[in-house]
């Protein structure tokens, strides 16, 4: 589980595929601590991933190829950037909200606002995750925890201050790139608890 307060900023240094998996290889010295074992769990770019293999300043990851199809990590290449989170301690503070580390989508930047306060970023939103986004509730973007501020048939809008441009890679997103989305899995849970009091 995580919190989406990204740590830090990692870069790929290695992309390999065969038709099994794809490994990658991220260069990252303040994740990669002795604390850091092979078996731990790192959200990339929101997407829970084991560590297979330690280096003194890198980690790698095997990515399935179900989550190259389902998340934008089936685009990644060498000197690409990506959002880093290791799991919560069980004692640890939980600044952010619950992410999982379990995508929804892939969602398309429609948009990008930058004001004098933050960057307004609208990402499209498919009819059938609607219900699981609301304003001011929290929503998981390439594994960076966000406010909605705003929900329209199509897209949803959240702001980035500039802290979250600083530390995150949102900061460099374009029109049309495609981020992960995770939506709050207590909206899940209470969408799942409203079907089944309705089948009743």
């Amino acid at each position: 589980m995580f919190s989406g307060i990204v740590q830090a900023k990692g870069r790929v240094s290695q992309c390999q595929r065969d038709a099994l998996e794809m490994t990658l290889t991220i260069t990252a010295p303040t994740i990669v601590t002795p604390t850091l074992k092979i078996g731990d769990s790192v959200a990339v770019n929101g997407i829970c991933l084991t560590v297979t293999t330690l280096q003194p300043d890198a980690f790698s990851v095997a990515v399935m190829p179900e989550t190259t199809r389902r998340t934008n990590l089936g685009q990644m290449s060498v000197g690409s950037q990506v959002n880093l989170e290791r799991a919560l301690q069980v004692n640890g503070r939980l600044d952010g909200h619950i992410v999982q580390g379990h995508v929804d989508y892939c969602g398309q930047v429609q948009e990008l606002v930058p004001d004098e306060h933050a960057l307004r970023v609208l990402i499209s939103l498919p009819a059938d995750y609607q219900a699981l986004v609301v304003p001011k509730g929290s929503i998981a973007v390439d594994g960076v925890s966000l406010t909605v501020v705003a929900v329209t048939a199509s897209t949803f809008e959240v702001d980035l201050i500039p802290h979250s441009q600083d530390v995150t890679t949102l900061s460099a997103l374009q029109i049309g790139e495609t981020v992960n989305v995770e939506t709050d899995i207590l909206g899940k849970y209470l969408a799942r608890q409203v079907v089944l009091e309705g089948s009743h």
